[in-house]
């Protein structure tokens, strides 16, 4: 079964209502259109008529993809930057959100997920502990220099 093809204006009203709905990034958008079977050759006009109708604004979405993966995930920089990146999201823009996190914030959400992934290895030896919890905070994208620091400073 054939999918019926949609005209341009019934695209671009049904990427309106996909951006309002949440932020989005040009890469998301694309696939959207894709998704939709709209034409190839058309992409670039409607992803400039929703940027110019400021539906569409990567800063933004950078800005309220880091905040939101940092205060509801406990991202660090780098995965949030690693997962920028991996949308396509200019460096520029990706620098600027991460100007949004809060250093202070930051360090003790750090230390936060460093004791409470310490006390909950409590079955294993000091250094298994340790390094054990050093992995998981660089799995969730703190920078190594920093959980170097965390944890000269907490022996």
């Amino acid at each position: 079964m054939q999918k019926k093809k949609l005209t341009k204006e019934q695209a671009l009203q049904k990427l309106r209502h996909y951006c309002r709905y949440q932020e989005r990034c040009r890469s998301e958008v694309k696939d959207k259109l894709f998704e939709l079977g709209v034409p190839a050759i058309e992409h670039d006009e409607l992803l400039t008529e929703l940027t110019d109708e400021n539906y569409l604004d990567e800063e933004r979405f950078a800005i309220a993809f880091t905040v939101g993966r940092f205060k509801m995930r406990q991202w660090g920089r780098k995965k949030i930057s690693y997962e920028l990146k991996g949308k396509r999201v200019a460096e520029g823009a990706i620098q600027k959100a991460l100007e949004h996190v809060n250093e202070n914030d930051y360090l003790q959400i750090l230390r936060k997920l460093a004791d409470e992934k310490y006390v909950s290895l409590k079955s294993d030896q000091h250094l298994i502990r340790k390094k054990k919890t050093i992995n998981y905070l660089l799995q969730k994208g703190y920078e190594a220099d920093l959980v170097k620091t965390l944890f000269e400073n907490m022996n």
